[in-house]
């Protein structure tokens, strides 16, 4: 069975592959379609069904900030679908506070892969039995015995611990440079790519519940 990890980064998406012997392959597509290509389980670090109002939160985000003392602002608040439609952050802002709250630039940044996931599951419905959202600091927690990792991981001391943390789970780094992406991106990809075995195994945790949907059927879960 091969499974993969996802991670957007600025040319496209940090795919990595696990195959059946345990071997990683880590490279840059440029679209996640390309990315789910001959994969049984696909996590990626990109939200997964959307609110049509932006309160309440998504249960899943509210129980993953749970999880994460001290690392809870890695967890985005995810936009509601009407935000999501529009092309200016201002105009997002607006829509979304109008219905509750307003939406920040970083996360207007994530629009265009927000995007991509959404169009991407409802226009092959059969995908969702192979794409889950997963998170790379719930799967760095957990590899860390339930403790979020603390350390920024743009910082040496936070990569090297992470990377630690991979390897002693038998995912260790193969790569530490790819042409378009963030050395994060790929950690990150590595990272989700452990919770995509961890569903195929079935022993990943899901936060959120079982059986909910959006508007558009897609689940709302988070999996690490």
């Amino acid at each position: 069975m091969v499974i993969g990890g996802a991670d957007g980064c600025r040319t496209g998406w940090v795919i990595c592959r696990r195959d059946t012997g345990g071997v990683l392959d880590v490279r840059v597509v440029k679209t996640l379609a390309e990315a789910c290509e001959g994969l049984a389980i696909l996590a990626v670090d990109m939200p997964i069904g959307l609110v049509d109002v932006p309160r309440p939160a998504r249960a899943c985000e509210v129980e993953a900030r749970q999880l994460l003392p001290g690392k809870a602002s890695s967890v985005f608040a995810t936009p509601c679908r009407p935000a999501l439609a529009c092309t200016t952050h201002a105009t997002a802002n607006a829509t979304s506070r109008k219905l509750g709250v307003g939406i920040n630039q970083q996360t207007f940044h994530l629009f265009p892969k927000m995007r991509e996931v959404d169009d991407l599951l409802r226009a092959r419905p059969r995908l969702k039995r192979i794409v889950y959202e997963a998170h790379p600091e719930l799967a760095f927690a957990r590899m860390n015995g339930g403790k979020p990792v603390l350390a920024k991981k743009r910082k040496p001391d936070g990569y090297a611990e992470r990377c630690r943390l991979l390897a002693e789970h038998g995912f260790a780094c193969p790569v530490d440079r790819l042409s378009g992406a963030a050395r994060d991106d790929i950690l990150d990809a590595i990272a989700v790519c452990r919770t995509a075995l961890l569903i195929a195994q079935g022993k990943a945790t899901r936060l959120g519940p079982a059986r909910v949907r959006d508007s558009h059927g897609l689940p709302m879960n988070i999996w690490f």
